[in-house]
């Protein structure tokens, strides 16, 4: 398959990293420094130049192309490379957008802008920290086959019940599947006699309610989460905090721009906007900040959502997440007392990743910085698991490799060694990336 990716960012790089191994892949740039680096970097062909010019689409081969990825940092460029490329290629185009205006556009126009599939980083970040919202001990939540499957990561903390337990000490869930454990940054597929230390991270799949139930197991007495303070009146913030009063929330919105924070008062009915600069530590203690059951920083500097972070967590607030510009920053936000660090752009490449499979995955989430990945993937009559007992099956397939859970006709079935699958099932499998590409052939 040959992909042209436009944009050499964050997003761009990521994806072209994910695919290069297995795809043709042309990555196209406006920064010689980018084009560059990245062609020391991965087995990519890089040109520089402007996306939205036919001579250098004409150049990276567009017209052969069976995707084109749009997904530099300028909404506007990534719209006109979809339609520059949609008039002499009949490749299936993806824009990356920050603005849901043109989202909303999009979804009620199909096909407009010559935009295939549109996705809509502000937004994919704020549904990212809404899911955990509902589970407030995870990581990161992803929902599978529909809603029907989640894969939650879950950090293991010294005074965890299930710290020091084996995978089979801990696993007390009916509908529940332990696929790994994170230690040290290395995967670890996780059996029976796998120890679940403090300081790891477990990986797990299964019925959204078992894995509401694990994470009460895994949290010492961490209540649910009722009040929620959003600080940042940017874009993902007023769409956490819309977001949340469709769940019924009634959040606080603390922006310090007068103008932002009355426009933000009209549109958000069901919250509270209050209009001061949430670094004053006398303000937050005055609006009983640290009684929050979790603050979200959304404030497009790193800097200022890491000081409200760890101002928050100083004064009581139990649990703190924080939108992060800059990927390499992810890791020091957690290491230094931010209990999860999301990445818009990293939401938005692992979006877009599942439109670059040309394997059978419906849908992906990528674990432990792409060292693995969950798979969706739907079962068709020459998989190696088509009318054979999972236990069977296994022994056909690569070592790491965790079928976690799979659905039947919309309903939820707890995979185990005996359970056969059929023709049609719908299978939630966590895969080490070594293995992917051979896995992904044989399911």
């Amino acid at each position: 398959m040959r992909v042209v990716i436009v944009g050499a960012g964050e997003v761009g790089s990521s994806i072209a990293e994910s695919l290069a191994s297995e795809h043709d892949v042309v990555v196209v740039d406006v920064d010689s420094d980018r084009v560059e680096s990245i062609t020391y970097s991965l087995d990519v062909l890089a040109i520089t130049g402007d996306g939205t010019d036919l001579d250098v689409m004409a150049e990276a081969g567009v017209a052969d192309a069976d995707i084109v990825i749009a997904s530099t940092d300028d909404d506007e460029t990534n719209l006109a490379t979809c339609g520059t490329a949609s008039t002499v290629s009949d490749a299936f185009t993806i824009a990356r957008v920050k603005s849901a205006n043109y989202l909303d556009t999009w979804e009620h126009s199909e096909g407009a802008f010559g935009v295939d599939f549109m996705v809509c980083t502000d937004l994919l970040t704020a549904q990212a920290i809404v899911r955990l919202i509902s589970l407030p001990t995870a990581h990161d939540v992803d929902p599978f086959a529909g809603g029907k499957v989640q894969m939650a990561e879950f950090d293991v903390t010294e005074a965890s019940p299930i710290a020091g337990q084996t995978v089979s000490e801990a696993d007390r869930f009916d509908s529940l599947t332990f696929a790994a454990v994170v230690r040290d940054g290395e995967v670890e597929i996780a059996r029976g006699e796998t120890v679940i230390d403090a300081g790891t991270r477990v990986v797990v799949i299964g019925n959204p309610e078992s894995v509401r139930s694990f994470a009460s197991a895994v949290a010492v007495e961490r209540p649910a989460i009722d009040d929620v303070v959003v600080v940042g009146g940017s874009t993902i913030g007023y769409l956490v905090a819309d977001l949340l009063e469709r769940r019924g929330f009634a959040p606080r919105l603390i922006e310090r721009d007068p103008e932002r924070a009355r426009d933000l008062a009209e549109r958000l009915s069901g919250s509270r906007v209050l209009e001061h600069d949430a670094t004053d530590q006398t303000f937050l203690e005055r609006e009983h900040v640290g009684d929050a059951d979790m603050v979200v920083a959304t404030l497009g500097s790193d800097e200022r959502c890491l000081l409200v972070s760890l101002l928050a967590k100083r004064l009581g607030v139990e649990r703190a997440v924080a939108v992060v510009e800059e990927h390499e920053y992810v890791d020091v936000f957690e290491a230094v007392g931010v209990d999860v660090a999301v990445n818009p752009r990293m939401v938005t490449a692992e979006e877009i990743t599942r439109f670059t499979r040309e394997d059978r995955a419906e849908n992906v989430a990528i674990i432990a910085s792409d060292r693995a990945e969950v798979l969706e993937i739907e079962v068709d009559p020459d998989s190696v698991l088509a009318g054979r007992p999972i236990r069977e099956a296994m022994g056909d397939i690569p070592e790491g490799v965790v079928i976690g859970a799979l659905t039947r006709d919309g309903e939820f079935v707890t995979p185990r060694g005996d359970t056969v699958v059929e023709v049609g099932d719908h299978v939630v499998v966590f895969v080490r990336e070594d293995v992917r590409e051979e896995v992904t052939t044989e399911l």
